[in-house]
């Protein structure tokens, strides 16, 4: 599985087989877009990374805000679930909705020039909501944690 990273102004649609754009993952898009790319994913992982460059939306003083991080969380779960219906063969990625964020423990705000690789874990699921977990690291260490509800319907 590889989905490709996109630039800062276009979003490629690759048809080649076992590839994805990143665009065709989340809906969001510049200068919105918090994930570069989805490594791996699967129906219970995922796994993203994100490069903060100097033009990210969410930056203060050379440092990404705390609800940039917690946007970076959510879309690498968006990611998760557009792979799954890119997989299904859907054009669009499905539009969801936030619902609650929880437990949220930001260890250190990370900085331009740095790369987030956050892993997502999906909990359970009941009527379209599903429990996520996100953990981001850079390297070996751990930047945030949280937990989330997301709605899909």
């Amino acid at each position: 599985m590889t989905c490709m990273t996109t630039s800062s102004t276009t979003c490629r649609k690759t048809k080649a087989p076992g590839e994805c754009d990143i665009c065709r993952l989340i809906l969001q898009r510049e200068p919105f877009m918090m994930v570069d790319r989805l490594t791996d994913s699967d129906d219970s992982t995922a796994h993203t990374t994100f490069e903060i460059k100097d033009d990210c939306y969410f930056l203060q003083q050379g440092v990404i805000a705390v609800t940039g991080i917690m946007e970076h969380v959510a879309q690498s779960a968006s990611a998760m679930a557009g792979y799954k219906t890119y997989r299904s063969g859907e054009e669009d990625a499905p539009q969801g909705i936030l619902a609650e964020i929880k437990h949220f423990v930001c260890h250190r705000r990370p900085s331009v020039g740095e790369t987030l690789t956050t892993e997502i874990k999906k909990g359970i699921e009941v009527g379209g909501i599903s429990v996520m977990f996100g953990k981001t690291r850079i390297g070996d260490e751990m930047i945030a944690e949280m937990e989330m509800k997301m709605f899909v319907p």
